[in-house]
């Protein structure tokens, strides 16, 4: 590697790599950029992203997530891909913890935030909190396309809860 590259030409380096698909050398880059800099959050962001997402090493991608919000919990796009693997493992108090963090970081996509809440909540079939996030994630909603994601899921939910009632009753009788 160049050492004429500051971290930051290194880091952009790395994401122009994994933006045309070259996920090997952009994963070098950065493991360059933590070996010189541990300190460098958006470097163990790029890296949580590889390891959730292509390798599916969920353990050390949650550790990037983490160490990145820990390093710099006023970068945004972090906490929508942290919640996401939190809420894929069901990490109940993680899933807390890290969704009150997000939504009180500017910038933070807070539709994204609470879709995953209501996503989480509906995965454990808490129907009420589940319809209480989606219809959240409604209200923040600015993109067509979520809306209608956000609108499956809010019917999705309340058919559960219709199921789920008839289902009550009819053995109860």
């Amino acid at each position: 590697m160049d050492t004429d590259y500051t971290i930051e030409e290194k880091y952009l380096r790395a994401v122009d790599k994994l933006s045309y698909g070259r996920t090997t050398k952009g994963l070098k880059l950065l493991n360059e950029i933590i070996n010189n800099d541990p300190l460098f959050a958006r470097a163990h962001y790029q890296l949580g992203i590889i390891h959730y997402y292509e390798m599916k090493d969920y353990q050390t991608a949650g550790y990037h997530f983490k160490t990145c919000m820990e390093l710099e919990p006023s970068f945004p796009d972090n906490y929508t891909d942290y919640l996401d693997l939190l809420v894929f493992l069901n990490m109940e108090k993680l899933v807390s913890n890290v969704s009150v963090k997000a939504l009180n970081t500017p910038g933070v996509d807070t539709a994204e935030i609470y879709s995953l809440l209501g996503l989480f909540y509906e995965k454990n079939k808490n129907w009420t909190k589940a319809l209480l996030n989606y219809q959240k994630a409604f209200m923040e909603v600015t993109i067509n396309s979520d809306k209608v994601d956000i609108e499956q899921s809010l019917k999705r939910v309340r058919s559960k809860m219709k199921h789920t009632l008839a289902y009550t009753y009819q053995v109860t009788e």
